[in-house]
């Protein structure tokens, strides 16, 4: 017989279930299995008189073990599990669970250790459906505009960025390093004449941080299109994308994110608000108290990016921000400047940076200039060469999966991924 799905099961129709063992109450007439798949929960009934031969079985059955169970599901208004009952006709231990190593309560670190373990509850995989439908609502909204999915290579001869923060590696008989985002290869794209691309994949930064938004590994949202007329054409996109992606996961998902997570799934409205970082510290020093001397005030802080949340929330009754007027210093070589003011922004949602886009510099003697400014010039000669033969206007922005899921959802960066990467954590 071929498996049946728990939530594909019907009533007064013989099936076959598979899945673990959520619970077991062994009482002296009865046994009672809740038994668990991808698509939910179901009691299966065993009477024990009916099959005296299970008695063994039962007696070693433990909580977490795999099996298959034949039988017909019946309805039984008494059952909590959706009124409805599995009585057992065969069962067939797959896999024999050891007793768990860790418990509901356990800590994040003790959970991360056991994380095949962990993820096996209702909550996390929520998680992982509501990211799912994340990206690939991104992907569609991208793909009904005609981009291109492309996948760069992660190992890369010079840094991405600005040269610090990544890792290196032996490659052969020489060094290698493992790609900061596919930023470089994006831009190639675009001097290639793809015109509009994206992609989904790993990034990597060499960052020792211990906060609860950063990660040495995560999962990159990136795109690149040409022929923009500003960086506010990166900025609409960007919102429209993720107003119809937040959209969506509202409609198949809300419910059940508010009931287990207990956070809301709220649609932006468009257009987003925008700020100049010059104006956003003013209203925060005038508003909240919040000063910086003004040589620091080319960036965002931690602590700007949370009150810049309060302040949108105020003036706006908006959860995203986006962030204009940078400090030249403060963004990447590649990016386009006008009156020396880099044409970029970052996006803040709930306080937290999620993306940092721009019009890119595509103009091959100024772009040499800027590589040089930052004592770039050789290492990066392989990129600027992209430049030297043509290539249309454009920009583009990077997303992190992770974090997005983090914000969408109100937890810590290491719930919010599969596998958590660190600066001490490097397994499973």
């Amino acid at each position: 017989m071929k498996r049946t799905l728990i939530s594909e099961a019907k009533r007064n129709e013989p099936v076959r279930i598979q899945g673990f063992v959520e619970h077991i109450r062994n009482t002296r007439n009865m046994a009672f299995l809740v038994l668990r798949d991808r698509s939910g929960s179901l009691q299966a009934t065993i009477e024990k008189s009916t099959h005296p031969e299970w008695n063994a079985l039962l007696e070693t059955l433990t909580a977490e073990s795999v099996v298959s169970v034949e039988g017909t599901v019946l309805e039984n208004p008494a059952v909590k599990l959706g009124a409805r009952e599995l009585i057992s006709t065969a069962i067939e231990i797959e896999s024999l669970a050891a007793p768990l190593p860790l418990s509901k309560n356990a800590n994040i670190d003790t959970r991360l250790d056991y994380r095949w373990i962990d993820l096996r509850g209702e909550k996390e995989r929520l998680l992982f459906e509501v990211q799912t439908c994340l990206v690939q609502a991104m992907r569609e909204f991208l793909l009904e505009r005609n981009f291109l999915e492309i996948h760069t290579p992660k190992l890369i001869a010079a840094a991405s960025e600005s040269g610090a923060d990544v890792f290196e590696v032996g490659y052969f008989d020489r060094k290698a390093y493992l790609a900061q985002s596919p930023q470089f290869y994006k831009q190639m794209a675009m001097a290639a004449g793809f015109e509009r691309i994206f992609e989904t994949g790993p990034v990597f930064r060499a960052e020792k941080s211990y906060t609860n938004r950063h990660t040495t590994e995560f999962t990159g949202f990136d795109l690149e299109f040409s022929y923009i007329e500003s960086f506010h054409d990166v900025m609409h996109l960007e919102a429209e994308m993720l107003t119809f992606a937040l959209a969506r996961v509202q409609a198949r998902y809300g419910e059940e994110v508010e009931r287990l997570y207990g956070a809301k799934v709220i649609v932006p409205k468009l257009p987003y608000p925008e700020i100049a970082l010059p104006e956003l510290y003013r209203e925060l020093e005038r508003r909240y108290g919040y000063h910086l001397p003004q040589s620091e005030r080319g960036d965002t802080t931690t602590e700007a990016e949370q009150l810049s949340y309060r302040f949108s929330m105020e003036e706006f009754g908006h959860e995203f921000l986006l962030i204009t007027d940078f400090a030249a210093e403060k963004r990447a070589f590649y990016h386009m400047r006008k009156d020396g003011v880099p044409q970029g922004y970052d996006l803040v949602w709930r306080g937290v940076e999620i993306t940092t886009g721009a019009q890119r510099e595509h103009r091959y003697d100024v772009l040499c200039a800027q590589a040089n400014e930052r004592g770039l010039g050789e290492d990066v000669k392989f990129y600027t060469e992209f430049f030297r033969y043509g290539c249309p206007p454009h920009g583009g922005f990077g997303l992190g999966v992770d974090r997005l899921t983090m914000l969408l959802l109100g937890t810590g960066i290491k719930e919010a991924m599969f596998l958590f990467r660190g600066p001490n954590r490097l397994t499973p």
